[in-house]
C-alpha cells in the first residue's frame, strides 16, 4: 500500500489545449480518494498520469516514497479499473483473472491462489467458466475489479467504472467497492461526474473545474461549507440556492425581504451571493410569520420528499425540500422563509468563501 503526491501537476498538449492548469493532491495511504468534476475539467488526464499512461508537461507523481515520473506503467505497481471492462471476449472468468498473473510469470500455484482469493472477494464462484458474453453488466464490472485485484497493487485507480450500469446496478456496485476497499485497505483513486458516487464513497473528494482544485474536502465539508460558487453549484441535488444579499441592521436580507440567518463577520462592502440548500427554505401558508411572498412553479412528487420550485422574487428557480406531508398547487401563492442555520457567503466578484 502507498500514499500518492502529485505537486503542481500541469499537462498541456502540442496544439496548446492545456487539459490540467495545475493540480496539488496529497493522497494518504488507505484513503479512498475521489476525484470529482464536470466532462473536461482534467481529472481523468490526471488519474492517466499517475497510472503512466499520460505524461503531464510539468509536474512530480510519487506513489508512496518513489518519484515515478519516467516510470512505465507496468513499473508503478497500480492497477487501472476503467468505464470499459476490458475483458478478453474468448476467455473465461478464470482465465481473465489470471491472464495479468500469467504474463507476469508467476508460478501457476500462486496464479491459483489469488485467483481464488479474488474470486472469493468479488463473490465470483460461480461464474468463474463463464465467458463475458455470459455475464452481465454488473457481473462484468466485478470481474474487471477481481482482474485488478489479483495484482495485490500498491493503489487501485478507477476512472468512471461503474457509468455503463444502470441505476440499481451502480448502488449494489458502490457499496461492493467501499466494502472492498475497507476491507483490503488499499489505497483507491475514484474519478466520476457523478456526485452521488462521489459522497456516498469517497473519504475525501477533490473536485475540479478547468484544471483546477476548487475543493478537497470530506463529503460533510464540500457539502455544508462549499468552497466556491462553482462547488456550490455543482455540489447537491437539487443544487444550492444562490441568492444575492446584503447586510443591514445585523441580518442578511435578499432584496426581496427574505432574511437568512448571518453567519459571523460578514464584510459589508462586497457584493455578496448566499448559498441556501434546499432543505434550508421551507413553503408556508401565503403571510406565515417571517416568510415572504411567492408562488409554486412546479412541484416534484419523489416519495419521501416533495421538491418544490417557487417563483420568488422574479427568478422562477428557487427549490424548496419538503416532507410529502406539506402539500401545495401549481401556481399555488405561497410563504417563503428561511429556517436553517447560517448559510456560506460568497463574494460576487471572486466567487470564492467569505463566511
Amino acid at each position: 500500500m502507498a500514499g500518492i503526491e502529485v505537486t503542481a501537476l500541469h499537462k498541456r498538449y502540442p496544439d496548446g489545449t492545456v487539459a490540467v492548469e495545475q493540480v496539488d493532491l496529497s493522497i494518504a495511504d488507505g484513503e479512498l480518494f475521489v476525484m470529482l468534476g464536470p466532462s473536461g475539467c482534467g481529472k481523468t488526464t490526471t488519474l492517466r498520469a499517475i497510472a503512466g499512461l499520460e505524461r503531464q508537461t510539468t509536474g512530480d507523481i510519487h506513489i508512496g516514497e518513489t518519484l515515478v515520473n519516467d516510470l512505465p506503467p507496468a513499473e508503478r505497481d497500480i492497477a487501472m479499473v476503467f468505464q470499459f471492462y476490458a475483458l478478453y471476449p474468448h476467455l473465461r472468468t478464470r482465465d481473465n483473472l489470471a491472464f495479468p498473473l500469467r504474463a507476469e510469470g508467476l508460478p501457476k500455484a500462486e496464479v491459483q491462489e489469488r485467483v481464488d482469493e479474488a474470486a472469493r472477494l468479488m463473490r465470483l464462484g460461480p461464474l468463474l467458466d463463464r465467458r463475458p458474453h455470459r455475464l452481465s453488466g454488473g457481473e462484468q464490472q466485478r470481474v474487471a475489479l477481481a482482474r485488478a485485484l489479483v495484482r495485490r497493487p500498491r493503489a487501485f485507480l478507477m476512472d468512471e467504472p461503474l457509468t455503463n450500469l444502470d441505476a440499481e446496478l451502480r448502488a449494489d456496485m458502490r457499496t461492493e467497492i467501499k466494502h472492498l476497499q475497507g476491507e483490503l485497505g488499499t489505497t483507491m483513486v475514484y474519478v466520476t461526474h457523478d456526485q452521488v458516487e462521489a459522497m456516498s464513497l469517497g473519504h475525501r473528494i477533490a473536485i475540479l473545474n478547468k484544471g483546477r482544485v476548487e475543493q478537497i474536502g470530506t463529503p460533510l465539508e464540500v457539502y455544508d461549507r462549499p468552497a466556491s460558487l462553482f462547488c456550490a453549484a455543482f455540489i447537491g441535488s437539487p443544487p444550492m440556492n444562490l441568492i444575492e444579499v446584503e447586510v443591514a441592521d445585523g441580518k442578511l436580507r435578499a432584496q426581496s425581504g427574505l432574511v437568512l440567518t448571518p453567519p459571523p463577520n460578514l464584510p459589508r462592502d462586497r457584493r455578496l451571493v448566499a448559498g441556501v440548500r434546499p432543505e434550508a427554505l421551507e413553503v408556508t401558508e401565503p403571510g406565515a410569520e417571517g416568510s415572504v411572498p411567492a408562488r409554486v412553479v412546479s412541484a416534484e412528487w419523489l416519495g419521501d420528499e416533495i421538491i418544490y420550485v417557487v417563483d420568488h422574487d422574479g427568478r422562477r428557480d428557487v427549490r424548496v425540500r419538503m416532507p410529502p406531508t406539506v402539500r401545495f398547487a401549481a401556481d399555488a401563492p405561497v410563504g417563503l422563509r428561511h429556517s436553517g442555520g447560517p448559510p456560506p457567503v460568497y463574494d460576487v466578484s471572486t466567487e470564492e468563501l467569505v463566511a
